[in-house]
């Protein structure tokens, strides 16, 4: 049986013209779901094509090199980015592998544990990285330009406030 899924398209539709008032079949958590889900999705097709078109680099490539880049000695270890990235051992190391031989990261094993590699980002792979993030936020910043600063402040609060709880909810379920 063939499943169809469920988008905010196919939600019910609302009662009000006033959109400030806007409430849909008594459903506003689900519908505020699916706004967030699809707006999330074309965010995120925006980047991956800007991200490829513009600079010829993917999306996990760019979630990589961030998580370097935050460091403040731009290193980490492979499981430890694996982990900041919610990917297996394996899709890293392949990554890693590409990155190495693009010249944007290097690779060493520790020296306290030959098991454990540690992941640097190189100058090149830095001075990329500030380019290709600089070009980012401001795909974003137009992306939100419709929003004024307060909105942009109030969805940063309410955001912030649901993904506060979220972590509770989880940490609660892993706890028990």
């Amino acid at each position: 049986m063939m499943v169809r899924p469920f988008h905010e398209s196919s939600a019910p539709r609302s009662t009000s013209t006033d959109i400030g008032q806007t409430v849909s079949s008594g459903k506003p958590t689900l519908r505020a779901w699916l706004r967030l889900w699809a707006c999330v999705g074309s965010v995120e097709r925006v980047v991956r094509t800007r991200l490829h078109s513009d600079h010829g680099m993917t999306l996990p490539r760019f979630d990589y090199l961030s998580q370097l880049y935050r460091e403040p000695d731009r290193r980490l270890k492979m499981s430890e980015l694996s982990r900041r990235l919610m990917v297996s051992g394996g899709n890293v190391t392949g990554l890693t592998d590409r990155l190495v031989a693009d010249g944007l990261v290097s690779r060493e094993q520790d020296p306290a544990d030959r098991r454990v590699q540690i992941i640097t980002l190189t100058d090149y792979g830095y001075e990329l990285f500030i380019e290709v993030a600089r070009a980012h936020e401001d795909w974003i910043r137009k992306l939100f330009e419709e929003l004024d600063t307060n909105e942009v402040d109030g969805l940063n609060l309410t955001l912030g406030k649901l993904k506060h709880s979220l972590d509770e909810k989880l940490n609660q379920k892993e706890g028990e």
